[in-house]
């Protein structure tokens, strides 16, 4: 008994020695008011604009107006779960999304995560929501053609990678099955396709996803959901 309680305290001992605590420096602050998808926070004093906080029940935001008392966040979430008086902190991350190849074949919201049960995304880099788009000089030429595999769009209007193109109608006129045939007539082209789904019920979401799934176009497709029952700020 005596060496079995040497042992434990051994192995105590060697936990407390390795232990190194870990420390952060951020801004908290404390939620005045929400409503509304919106929250005003007091507290946050060298927040940016365009930061990502954080709620104390984890729900994310971005600090959009900056005031001289307080500071206006956009609720990327359910902002009824968020009460007067709730911690927040700063993350020190302007606005941004995960970018990789780990995206490719997952699901995920408008921040980056992923919604499809598959775990956590491998993440490489970040890059910011609000950018300034490079100059027309800048671009690179639209000079290499996309093939949609509908033979009447393909003769009579050229598509090219990098270029622009709307589809308009009226509903169920098939805006969304060109969208899919183009995305599935891209396999094994080295063409990676997003698809973003903005309003869009979670039961259409899903059999788009079985279409894609079943003609092996997920292999080099990221399909981001802005569902019809997400708060409003995550489908802009």
């Amino acid at each position: 008994m005596s060496d079995l309680i040497k042992q434990i305290t051994a192995d105590l001992q060697q936990k407390i020695d390795s232990y190194r605590p870990e420390y952060e420096l951020r801004d908290v602050g404390n939620v005045l008011e929400a409503g509304d998808g919106i929250a005003r926070v007091a507290g946050l004093g060298d927040v940016r604009s365009q930061e990502l906080v954080e709620f104390a029940n984890g729900v994310i935001g971005i600090a959009f107006n900056l005031e001289q008392e307080n500071v206006g966040v956009i609720v990327m979430g359910d902002y009824a779960e968020i009460s007067e008086g709730m911690r927040v902190h700063s993350t020190g991350r302007i606005a941004s999304v995960p970018v990789g190849d780990g995206l490719i074949g997952r699901v995920v919201n408008a921040l980056g995560v992923p919604v499809d049960g598959r775990g956590p995304v491998p993440m490489t880099r970040y890059r910011p929501i609000e950018r300034i788009a490079p100059g027309v000089v800048a671009r690179q030429d639209v000079d290499t053609p996309v093939q949609t595999g509908i033979k009447a769009i393909d003769a009579m209007t050229p598509i090219g990678r990098g270029q622009r193109e709307l589809i308009i109608g009226d509903r169920q006129t098939g805006k969304t099955a060109i969208a899919l045939d183009t995305i599935i007539n891209q396999k094994g082209k080295d063409l990676i396709c997003i698809y973003v789904a903005v309003g869009q019920k979670k039961a259409q979401v899903a059999r788009t996803l079985a279409t894609l799934e079943k003609y092996g176009a997920m292999d080099h497709t990221v399909v981001v959901m802005a569902a019809a029952d997400e708060p409003a700020a995550r489908g802009r």
